[in-house]
């Protein structure tokens, strides 16, 4: 198929783009199983197998990142596993810490730069599938994090490729378009979704930033929440520090492991700021900038009954030409 992204007629807006696929997946079904990781300070990492679970065979194994307070139950994961699985590999998904069933056990959580988690699952995964090719899928803030991942390891990345769908290259801009796109509807759902996991975990929190449930509640915009939570939880000076540290856009040039980067610039939850061009890539990335799409959309197709979810279609075919998998 064409890398060529061409939006559905009916779906040409970009809000549309962005809201409306969440609609179109009710009914898909995908097996799925969990299994508890214990990471090294004796807190764990939830993954979520899809069914039949992956063996130490020659299958590839593909490695979902979702997005900001996303999970298994997303429906662009849940649609990308089922495409992948489709497409003859295993799968798995990682949730980030507190995005799982159950609150995590220490006071830490996650954010757009944070990628040891991710490297602790990519060593015990090559560990246990030594006979495995990996890739890794990352969604819009598990996508800057994947980015700065294969930044920062380079040639030691111990994956054999990657995808990039609408990350927050720049978050500092993308966090201030979030706070007045759509009529701040998109920071509201954002927002209350942190304000709820993080709230899960108030006994832990409370003592180390003074913050408890009602105080959480209260913090009005997305900014403030980073500078108040986010940043002093995990060691930035504020919400400016974490974002400057954080944005995975310097770490594009740095990358050695092949990369797809899927981008639109009609993004109504990113700044443009975000579209990444020649000048910030290495050779080994591939971009894939469009003028529509939206945010994790990308629908096409002519029937509005039977829409096509393109990024399902465009990632197998790039992983499959790297592994040279007919």
């Amino acid at each position: 198929m064409s890398s060529h992204f061409r939006p559905a007629w009916w779906m040409v807006n970009k809000h549309a783009q962005t809201i409306l696929p969440r609609f179109f997946r009710p009914k898909l079904k995908l097996t799925y199983e969990l299994e508890s990781l214990t990471t090294p300070d004796q807190d764990f990492i939830e993954l979520a197998w899809s069914c039949p679970v992956a063996k130490n065979n020659n299958k590839p194994l593909a490695i979902i990142f979702h997005g900001l307070e996303g999970n298994i139950h997303s429906f662009y994961a849940k649609g990308m596993m089922k495409a992948m699985q489709d497409s003859g590999f295993d799968t798995v998904l990682m949730h980030f810490r507190n995005c799982s069933v159950a609150p995590n056990k220490t006071a830490r959580a996650y954010h757009s730069g944070e990628t040891s988690d991710a490297r602790f699952l990519i060593q015990y995964l090559k560990q246990k599938f030594p006979e495995k090719k990996m890739v890794a899928i990352g969604f819009s803030l598990g996508g800057n994090m994947l980015s700065k991942y294969l930044g920062e390891y380079q040639n030691d990345s111990q994956l054999d490729a990657g995808a990039v769908i609408s990350a927050p290259f720049d978050l500092a801009s993308s966090c201030q378009v979030i706070q007045q796109s759509l009529g701040k509807i998109y920071q509201k759902y954002l927002l209350d979704r942190l304000k709820h996991s993080t709230g899960r975990k108030e006994s832990l929190i409370e003592p180390l930033l003074g913050l408890n449930k009602q105080d959480i509640k209260n913090i009005p915009t997305l900014w403030e929440f980073d500078d108040k939570v986010t940043a002093p939880l995990h060691g930035f000076k504020n919400a400016k520090d974490y974002y400057n540290k954080a944005s995975s856009k310097a770490y594009l040039i740095k990358i050695e492991t092949p990369t797809l980067i899927i981008h639109s610039v009609d993004d109504p939850m990113l700044s443009i700021k975000s579209v990444p061009d020649n000048s910030h890539i290495s050779e080994h990335v591939e971009l894939n900038i469009t003028e529509k799409g939206g945010h994790v959309g990308f629908i096409s197709g002519k029937n509005p009954f039977k829409p096509i979810f393109w990024l399902e279609q465009r990632i197998p075919e790039y992983f499959k030409k790297q592994l040279n998998i007919k």
